[in-house]
């Protein structure tokens, strides 16, 4: 929550708007800016006078109530089978027969963090002195060995009072300086910190902000970039300015001159985006210069893409704007009309424009990021011709679902020419796995570097890099693939990381750093990998992974198993392999094959390791030992392993008649009530009956009876009971999910019955049920989920939570009425007139169950609507969901 003196300290802000032109906005015609304002100005003193002072804001875990909130007001309208290709995206034959060529692995790689909001927003820029990485709602700087050198900030460290998050790393090579950014929710806005001098570090910060310049609009999804006349800003918006012209996205520059050098009196202009069609999520991306040779000032360009299965849109195309501002003037700022520039067909929808869309091992299908420019577009001057990189996600198989990233590369012949497309190519990730969230840079020598996210049914995400050299064959990515680093947990959540970052070196001008999210052990934590276009060294192995063991119930003489990779061009043998756990004591043994170059390969000592310490946390690295390794980055690698089940497994002294001897709960019901004790493996006194399962319906207004026995007679008071529900499936048994705290039994060697209560917010699906049992007045906590204990017993099962209410009479929504109204060419409007406020969903589904549009929708008036054209979807039954994500209601469609 923002303080009094905040918003005090903005109500200025409001006054410097000024909306100065009523013009109309939507059509494809030259514009000029809707409006211009003064940036409000604070110096922040630098980082080191803040450590210095204890003024220094540390950072904390992202704050939750933003989880979500990006990306999600609004989706592109979907015309259900509108939109070319159908099956197979056409250019993917050009990459798969492309000669490929092997290139040299990372020589960097570091965490920046593993503390992040979901999701975690990765952000990083290179300098010639330091790497800032930033994710929502922190930042540290690294130097350029990746070693720390600040302690992780929060972003009130640069803004004080605000963390927002959203934040966006650049390096200005020209100026020399290094810029973060953020968004604002109160009021609306933005906020660019610029170093003061070359050292983000011992220098001070500029700090400017842009508030309030869209009343009741928030600027979502935020980016930024670099040009020779200003800083531009793009943003997920779409509003009505005063006048009540509607504005079709929005683009804002600030007086980069004035900023670098501290003045007050910067300035901003913003732009509305003439014949743009889209009907939700706004994408775009200005131009930004990779290095630090500018173009002549003016002419800034934006590019979207616009794709044909979406309303409005017949062809897919690319759009180009270009924007001239004069700051001594701004009447005479303007905004070209849009030039279109025909593409190869793509089909950037997945599931109707819904935000779940790849499979991973396990969890909910992730956001492949749809409809969107990642950030950022590259651009880079040559003594020929100016080039500019940039991509977007696509369905490269309509099919069966397969993501790929489609590319560009635009050329003109100098600076203010025309743009027109150099190449373009869809690349697709080896073993079917999905390639989506990239980020693509040039180097100073034309070679295309390309840093993206990949994962599938089987294979965790991971982060991966590929590129291509200049000169070779057009439209394709010929680099091999390579690994940056693989997670070692899957994503619970939807969300999944929002955009990555790849930045090229200044003081080489070819080295590419990219940055983007994994999870580490169940923390979603962001990886930054250093990686050039050259060839590999002669002699290069290393340890690609760790194999064996994984967590679980571990022993004395666990086998460890390694993947080893020759990196190199040269084949490798007899060369030595090792092991350490902890930091001990070092296991080296030697691999006899022959690794030829690219070849991988399984290793597994002879010499075991003890890890039979029940719930204890190993740290195992395993590296090699070439005496000629050419690069020593690659040859090792760490994981860690848990002895014990994936939840904590307390475990009791005895249990012959304490704990629990039978156990009912619905469909669950186990033991015969004798005394010994329940145990999984050599745990004593824990039992795993995950397998076993019974539904709960949250909507029930009384409690269910669980009932439990123990067989401790001489005092049957003395033995009491928890019981908690894992509702957030991380593994936790957090206090706000127990449900029995702590309660007495009062017989012994019969059933007593216990009230479990299972809360209205419950959230659906399976979790994880743990009961404690135990002598309360022996060594022990009854309200410890994890705790060791001196006598009972701990029981894990699975409930599933269900809600029977959830129908098309649900309460909520139980006065609603949702109206089909059918209208020419398969046009159809959708009503649901209801009492509720709240953003709800629209879909429609298929007669097979798949999903063809999603879209959120906010009410307006009495009603919601929705204009659905089905005019290219095949005749059949459809089934609409118009809701929340409680209840919602239905009705069936038959498209004639």
């Amino acid at each position: 929550m923002k303080t009094v003196i905040k918003k005090l300290f903005y109500l200025g802000v409001i006054a410097f708007i000024t909306n100065i032109y009523g013009q109309k906005v939507d059509s494809n015609q030259p514009q000029k800016a809707v409006w211009k304002g003064k940036l409000d100005y604070q110096f922040v003193p630098s980082i080191k006078e803040q450590l210095q002072n204890k003024s220094f804001t540390p950072a904390t875990l992202g704050r939750d109530d933003f989880y979500g909130k990006d990306k999600r007001a609004k989706g592109n309208k979907v015309v259900p089978g509108k939109g070319l290709p159908v099956g197979l995206d056409p250019l993917i034959n050009k990459q798969s027969r492309a000669p490929q060529k092997r290139i040299k692995s990372t020589s960097l790689t570091f965490e920046t963090t593993n503390s992040t909001s979901t999701p975690s927003d990765p952000t990083g820029a290179v300098g010639r002195n330091y790497y800032i990485a930033s994710w929502n709602k922190a930042f540290r700087i690294f130097n350029k060995d990746g070693t720390p050198a600040m302690p992780e900030a929060s972003l009130a460290t640069l803004f004080p009072g605000d963390t927002d998050g959203d934040p966006i790393v650049l390096y200005d090579s020209q100026a020399d300086r290094y810029i973060v950014t953020e968004f604002e929710d109160d009021p609306n806005g933005f906020h660019v910190a610029i170093s003061q001098t070359n050292d983000p570090i011992n220098g001070g910060w500029h700090v400017y902000s842009a508030t309030s310049f869209q009343t009741g609009t928030f600027p979502d999804y935020t980016k930024f970039s670099i040009w020779s006349d200003g800083y531009y800003v793009t943003a997920n918006i779409s509003a009505s300015d005063n006048a009540g012209n509607t504005r079709n996205g929005q683009v804002w520059v600030l007086e980069r001159d004035k900023m670098l050098t501290g003045d007050t009196s910067a300035s901003i202009q913003a732009f509305s985006l003439p014949g743009m069609a889209t009907n939700g999520f706004y994408s775009p991306q200005a131009f930004n210069v990779t290095d630090g040779n500018l173009p002549a000032r003016g002419n800034a360009t934006i590019v979207y893409m616009q794709d044909d299965a979406w309303a409005g849109v017949t062809s897919d195309h690319l759009k180009l704007w270009t924007i001239n501002v004069d700051w001594t003037n701004s009447l005479n700022s303007t905004i070209s009309a849009a030039t279109q520039i025909p593409t190869a067909p793509f089909t950037g929808v997945f599931d109707g424009g819904g935000f779940s869309n790849l499979s991973q091992p396990s969890g909910p299908d992730i956001d492949a990021m749809q409809a969107t420019i990642m950030n950022q577009a590259q651009f880079r001057k040559f003594a020929t011709h100016n080039s500019v990189v940039f991509n977007f996600v696509v369905n490269t198989n309509t099919n069966d679902k397969l993501a790929g990233i489609r590319w560009y590369e635009l050329r003109q012949s100098g600076d203010d020419q025309p743009w027109s497309i150099y190449q373009e190519g869809t690349y697709t990730a080896p073993e079917n796995r999905h390639a989506f969230g990239a980020s693509m840079a040039m180097d100073a020598a034309g070679n295309i570097g390309m840093g993206y996210s990949s994962v599938s049914s089987t294979e965790r995400i991971s982060l991966r890099y590929t590129g291509r050299f200049n000169g070779d064959p057009l439209n394709a990515m010929t680099a091999v693939e390579e690994l940056i680093v693989l997670s070692t947990s899957d994503n619970p959540a939807v969300r999944y990381a929002d955009y990555s970052h790849l930045t090229v070196d200044p003081s080489n001008n070819s080295d590419f750093w990219f940055v983007s999210e994994y999870f580490n052990n169940g923390s979603r934590s962001n990886m930054v990998g250093v990686f050039t276009l050259t060839n590999p060294p002669g002699a290069d192995v290393g340890v690609v992974s760790i194999d064996s063991p994984k967590s679980g119930l571990l022993t004395n003489s666990e086998q460890i198993t390694v993947i080893i990779k020759n990196f190199g061009r040269f084949d490798q043998s007899n060369f030595p392999v090792s092991y350490r756990v902890d930091g001990g004591t070092t296991i080296t043994e030697t691999y006899t094959g022959t690794l030829t170059q690219a070849q991988t390969d399984t290793f597994t000592f002879s010499a075991t390791s003890n890890l039979s310490a029940l719930n204890q946390t190993y740290n195992i690295e395993a590296f090699t030992e070439l005496p000629t390794d050419a690069n020593n980055v690659n040859n090792s690698t760490t994981a860690q392993v848990f002895n014990g089940l994936v939840t904590c497994t307390p475990t009791a002294g005895g249990c012959t008649v304490d704990g629990i001897k039978r156990f009912i709960l619905e469909d669950i019901n186990v033991d015969d009530g004798n005394d010994g004790c329940n145990s999984t493996g050599s745990v004593t006194g824990y039992v795993n009956r995950k397998d076993l399962t019974t539904d709960l319906d949250r909507s029930v207004s009384t409690a269910y009876t669980l009932r439990a026995q123990h067989n401790w007679s001489s005092n049957a008071s003395g033995e009491s009971l928890s019981a908690w529900i894992d509702f957030n499936d991380n593994g936790n048994f957090e206090a706000h999910e127990q449900l029995i705290v702590g309660e007495s039994f009062s017989v012994a060697n019969t059933l007593q019955e216990f009230d479990l209560n299972i809360p209205q917010t419950a959230p659906l699906g399976s979790h994880i049920l743990r009961v404690k049992a135990m002598d309360g007045t022996a060594g022990g906590d009854i309200n410890d989920p994890c705790s060791n204990y001196d006598f009972g017993e701990v029981h894990d099962y699975s409930v599933k939570i269900v809600d029977s209410t959830l129908s098309t009479d649900d309460v909520i929504l139980e006065n609603s009425e949702i109206k089909v109204l059918t209208l020419p060419n398969k046009q159809y409007q959708i009503e649901l007139i209801t009492d509720y406020e709240d953003l709800i969903s629209f879909r429609v589904f298929d007669i097979l169950g798949k999903q063809i549009v999603f879209n959120n929708i906010i009410k307006q008036g009495n009603k919601y609507s929705y204009s659905l054209d089905m005019s290219y979807a095949t005749p059949g039954v459809y089934l609409i969901k118009m809701g929340s994500a409680r209840s919602f209601k239905t009705v069936k469609l038959l498209v004639k």
